[in-house]
């Protein structure tokens, strides 16, 4: 039953029982181990299965299994930071793709603490009546953060095909 439960709720749990620091840290913990044990679960026991029919979809394949690595990480990025992913399913989904279990659990860490923080500190801020403005001040930043960050990544990993146009109408 836990483990259909978002992410966010384990975050906002700790929040409350454990205040704003010691809640970041234990969900932190708590969420790598989790996310750790299901890449290698995907890793070992779906990536046989599963990695023959997701190569068959073509833009999978670019985001996933491109041969530089930059789009993993940036597909990693963006499905850390914005919290519309399932963490849950992203966790096996990883496995089954080409990224190393080191640079996956790194970089898992790095992209999703400061959501973590944003929502245990944000919380705390609602049940801390003393602390209130300085948390909730503090977990607007972080979201600040956490979209700056998605922007500094897409920037700096993904890989525009020669010829095309970005966003901004520069060709690369």
């Amino acid at each position: 039953m836990a483990l259909t439960l978002p992410g966010v709720t384990f975050a906002v749990l700790a929040g409350l029982l454990f205040g704003p620091v010691l809640g970041t840290i234990c969900c932190s913990i708590a969420t790598m181990i989790g996310a750790m044990a299901a890449f290698l679960a995907g890793h070992f026991f779906l990536r046989d299965s599963i990695k023959p029919v997701v190569m068959k979809n073509r833009y999978l394949k670019k985001w996933l299994f491109d041969e530089a690595g930059k789009n993993e990480l940036f597909v990693l990025d963006c499905t850390r930071l914005v919290p519309l992913f399932p963490y849950n399913l992203q966790n096996f989904a990883y496995g089954v793709t080409d990224i190393p279990f080191s640079t996956y659990s790194i970089f898992s860490l790095i992209f999703m603490l400061p959501g973590t923080a944003m929502y245990t500190i944000g919380i705390s801020g609602l049940a801390d009546k003393e602390n209130r403005v300085l948390y909730i001040s503090i977990a607007v930043i972080l979201a600040v953060i956490v979209m700056g960050m998605g922007v500094f990544f897409k920037k700096k990993f993904v890989v525009q095909p020669e010829g095309v146009e970005d966003v901004n109408g520069q060709e690369s």
